[in-house]
This record gives structure tokens, sequence and C-alpha cells, in this order.
């Protein structure tokens, strides 16, 4: 029997060390699939450079995870993963330069922003500030400040420092930023002392910001005006002037004889109108105009108009 024992034994010492009489055997537990895929995927992000496929495999182990990884792994093991998972997600949508994918990405595992956690939304923070889009996370991480369950991490109070200086701050959202300061019985005094410091100094430069847009606007609008007056009073320069030109051309018009204003009317009237005079359509209009002048020349010439003649 103290031979059978010796041998089962001798295959687990390489393995657990030398045993003790009253230890039980310990066996390393085989890693799930899950695991397997995360350092499969960092390989492929870190070494090979490869970012497609370690976001593949990182999608790989998510369903790993949801089929049958809680079964074999304690809920710590199972969250720790889901978060390395993330975080090689997101560094692989980031070299892609798909950071916009990344949030939507995240949530589609998550479903709530209140489920995620303290890494990822540090790292969703750094990512979207960086790229200038601080806007894209606000809701997000507003939801997560405002979860109870979040405000008891040891994480929460870096958070709420970098979520003030990264987001809010730039956004411009300094109600809000002022209300989670105070709200945040977690932060010391210095830190709530330092961000509302910062707070004021913002609020400050937001409303010389505000003063000089006013001014400036105040100033367009005056060059505006001048601008409009400029040209109302050229446009009545020019009206003037036609007038005064319309009225010399009246007064030399009238100023002609008789004749030669009946002989300029007929022009204009060819000139206005443009018929020719050799078409059929403008002879009615020609033969009018004749018996028009004829009338005028017999009224002008008739008896009753001629002068006394003196014998």
């Amino acid at each position: 029997m103290k031979s059978d024992s010796s041998a089962s034994a001798a295959p687990l010492r390489g393995l657990v060390g030398p045993l003790r009489s009253s230890e039980p055997v310990r066996v390393t537990p085989t890693p799930s699939a899950a695991v397997v895929l995360l350092e499969e995927a960092s390989d492929l992000l870190i070494v090979h450079l490869d970012f497609p496929g370690a976001l593949q495999t990182c999608e790989r182990a998510w369903q790993s995870l949801d089929k049958d990884g809680q079964a074999e792994e304690p809920a710590g093991t199972s969250l720790e993963v889901k978060c390395s998972l993330c975080v090689v997600g997101i560094q692989a949508l980031a070299e892609m330069d798909r950071w916009q994918e990344v949030l939507p990405w995240v949530l589609r595992y998550y479903q709530i922003p209140e489920k995620l956690p303290p890494k990822v939304l540090e790292l969703c923070i750094l990512l979207y500030s960086k790229m200038q889009e601080p806007g894209a996370i606000l809701d997000a991480a507003r939801a997560w400040f405002r979860d109870p369950a979040s405000q008891g991490l040891p994480e929460y109070r870096a958070l709420v420092e970098l979520h003030l200086h990264r987001v809010l701050l730039p956004l411009g959202c300094l109600s809000e930023a002022e209300e989670l300061v105070v709200s945040s019985a977690i932060l010391s005094e210095e830190q709530r002392l330092d961000a509302l410091q910062a707070i004021s100094t913002a609020k400050q430069q937001q409303n010389q910001q505000l003063s000089h847009s006013e001014e400036a606007q105040k100033q367009n609008q005056a060059q505006k005006r001048n601008q409009e007056d400029s040209f109302s009073h050229k446009f009545l320069s020019l009206l003037v002037l036609l007038r005064r030109l319309w009225d010399s051309a009246v007064s030399h018009f009238f100023s002609l004889p008789f004749r030669k204003s009946l002989l300029a009317a007929l022009i204009l009237c060819l000139l206005v109108v443009r018929f020719d005079p050799a078409s059929p359509s403008s002879l009615p209009f020609l033969y009018k105009l004749a018996q028009l002048f004829r009338r005028i020349r017999e009224a002008m010439f008739s008896p009753f108009y001629r002068l006394p003649t003196h014998d």
C-alpha cells in the first residue's frame, strides 16, 4: 500500500510541490476557453499588431463567456476576464481609427453604462477626450456617476477628477460639475476645494468669452447697419440722378418743334415695340398712325386755324 501511494503521488510532485501527509492533493485548474482566447487576443494586439484579429478574438471570448464561462469560473474571475477583454478591444478599435465605435461596442456587452467597470470607463473618457469628442461619453459617464453602486468603489474619487477635467469643464457643464463635486462625499476637503477652484476659473473664462462674443456681435451689427445705411444713401442718390436725367430729357423733348417731336415719338415707338415695318402684321398699325398724322395736319391747317389775310 505504501508503494502504491508513493507511485501515485510521483507525477504530481513536479506540479504542486512536496505533499504533506495531512495536505489534500490540489490540481492546477485548467484555464477556460475565455481565458485562453484573452491571452491569444493580447498576443495578437501587442506582439503581432493584428488589430482586427485581436478584436475578433475578443468577440469570440465574449461568446464563450455567454455560453458556459460563468458556470466554469467564479463570478469575480469572470468579471475580470470581461474587463480585460474590453480593454484589449478598446485598444484594437483605437489602433484601427475606429474610436467612434468604442462606446457602442462596450455597451453591446454591458447593456447599460452603470455596469461598466471603472477601468473601462476610464479608457473611454481618456479616448474620447483625446479625440476632442468628450460629448460622446457625457451621457454614459453621467449615468455611471449617479449610480449609488458606483459611488462606493475605490476608483470613484479618481474618476470624478478625470471626468471633471476631461469632460465637464471642456464642455462648459459648470453647474453639473459643481453639483458632482459637492455631492461626492468620498472626496477629501483638499480635492473638493481644488475642484471648486477649477470650476470658478472656468466660469470666469466663460464669462469673458461671453462678453467678448457680445462685443463682437454688437460690432458686427453696427457694421451691418452702416453698410445698409451706405447702400440706402447710394440708392437714393442714384434715384435723384435718374430723376434729374428724366426731367432734362422730358424738357428737351418738349422744347423740340412739333414735327420733330412726332418723328422722335415714332422712332421711339419703333425701337420699343421692335416691329418690322415690312411685315404684313404691322400694316394696320402704320395705316392707323398715318391717319392720325393726317387728321392732326388737317386740324392744324384747316381754314378755322388760318390767320386772317389783309388786302
